[in-house]
């Protein structure tokens, strides 16, 4: 299954109880508030949420340095659009191409000092808004997974 592909529907004679129907819908009110926020933050620092996404990619990969086809699976994007997300973020200054040391037809992406400082900056926001929404993500999830235990999942 692809990203793209949507999920097959489930027939499954079980109905779902009250909780799962406000576990669902806080868990999806907070995602969609937090990436509101992501959406604005990232603009007003000057990059899209996709850079941010991307710079985050590039920070936690092993050495801080990705390759294209990597970034592309971490970000669910075809290569040519992981080709052109670097290509804004090296145009913008937040991230160089660098060649691989162990394997020469590599190419790696790496953050430069300044998409360092940006990432922190963003990164610290993230973290601030995150803690307002943890509240009701951590009531939702307990919701979600009692009925997990109780075995009332589909």
């Amino acid at each position: 299954m692809t990203v793209t592909d949507p999920p097959a529907f489930s027939e499954s004679s079980r109905s779902l109880d009250e909780n799962a129907y406000q576990g669902l819908a806080g868990f999806r009110s907070a995602l969609r508030r937090f990436l509101a926020f992501s959406e604005v933050a990232a603009s007003a620092a000057g990059v899209t949420s996709q850079q941010y996404q991307a710079m985050l990619a590039i920070r936690v990969h092993p050495d801080r340095a990705i390759m294209i086809k990597e970034l592309a699976l971490q970000m669910l994007l075809q290569p040519n659009g992981a080709v052109q997300l670097v290509d804004r973020l090296v145009g913008a200054g937040l991230a160089e191409r660098r060649q691989s040391s162990t394997d020469r037809r590599s190419v790696l992406v790496v953050m430069t000092d300044k998409g360092a400082a940006l990432l922190e900056r963003l990164a610290a926001d993230h973290l601030q808004e995150l803690s307002k929404h943890e509240p009701l993500l951590a009531e939702s999830l307990r919701r979600l997974r009692s009925m997990e235990r109780s075995g009332d999942a589909p």
